[in-house]
């Protein structure tokens, strides 16, 4: 049987480029889809799998984002004089509790797996999990709590997935998986941001991995792959190379690439049309510009 995943490291010392000027002084994963930063949806989908020990890898200007974590008695204290419990229950599910989160600084642009690699003291010999805010998946049973119950079954890696027209396959690492069956497929091999005309497939790893500390220890080579950078993906297709089994978990939901201005404004109103007490309003403002738009036409 499988150790139990009870960390997971967060990614986020990125600057947020495409996001300017608002990432200018805000941190992207503290922007708000709804009324939730990135980094909510991340955390809520980890403690529903079973995560207790959150990693935070971030970088300079990435305070606020430690803030959001901690408690803020006075607007608790407001909120409890004034008997808003509603919006108390709401602001207590932000806080972290003291040892429960930790920040490590990544002084370098380095790529992810240089990322991953900085919390390598604070994961030891223990299978943990990496979670990427800016890919946030809608789904009735959170995405890393599928993949943690087959986990279960499976041992070795494990990386989310999903199929992507073949034009894109230069935008994500890529699976080779040979016959591409079921909700667990094993991985022969995997190759990161392949031209189109060489990718071994169109199955592609999205921003969840669980992983074993053999990976750590391929990381601590150091070696450079796409662009420059240390890659997870290579660190994972090493293990492969080295009978370590990695799968590929076809997870069952929609996931928004909110790394990207349109995925971030597709995933804004798909998560408010699921919410009851917006989805009139806004079905309503979204058949009046369709209607308008048709009738300019």
């Amino acid at each position: 049987m499988a150790r139990k995943v009870t960390k997971a490291i967060f990614p986020v010392a990125g600057m947020g480029t495409r996001f300017l000027p608002a990432t200018k002084s805000v941190p992207k994963e503290i922007m708000t889809l709804v009324d939730r930063p990135l980094v909510q949806y991340a955390i809520d989908e980890a403690r529903a799998a079973g995560i207790t020990e959150f990693i935070f890898v971030t970088s300079r200007g990435k305070s606020a984002l430690e803030d959001y974590f901690d408690h803020n008695l006075v607007l608790e204290q407001d909120l409890k004089l004034k008997g808003k419990d509603d919006l108390l229950e709401i602001l207590n599910a932000t806080n972290m509790e003291s040892g429960a989160i930790a920040y490590i600084r990544q002084h370098k642009a380095l790529g992810l797996g240089h990322a991953v690699w900085c919390a390598r003291r604070l994961i030891g010999d223990e299978p943990f999990a990496v979670m990427l805010p800016d890919d946030v998946i809608a789904a009735g049973k959170p995405c890393l709590q599928q993949m943690v119950e087959a986990y279960e079954e499976t041992g070795g890696n494990m990386v989310a997935a999903m199929e992507v027209p073949n034009e894109k396959t230069s935008s994500y690492g890529i699976l080779d998986t040979g016959q591409n069956v079921g909700t667990v497929v094993r991985a022969k091999g995997m190759v990161e941001k392949p031209k189109p005309e060489e990718a071994p497939s169109n199955l592609a790893v999205i921003g969840r991995y669980i992983l074993g500390p053999s990976v750590l220890y391929n990381l601590n080579q150091k070696k450079k792959g796409s662009g420059g950078e240390i890659q997870l993906t290579d660190a994972i297709a090493e293990d492969i190379g080295n009978g370590v089994p990695v799968f590929g978990y076809k997870f069952e939901g929609q996931r928004f690439d909110c790394g990207s201005k349109a995925g971030f404004l597709q995933a804004t109103v798909s998560f408010a049309l699921a919410r009851d007490d917006l989805r009139d309003d806004l079905s309503q403002y979204l058949h009046d510009i369709v209607s308008s738009d048709q009738a300019a036409q």
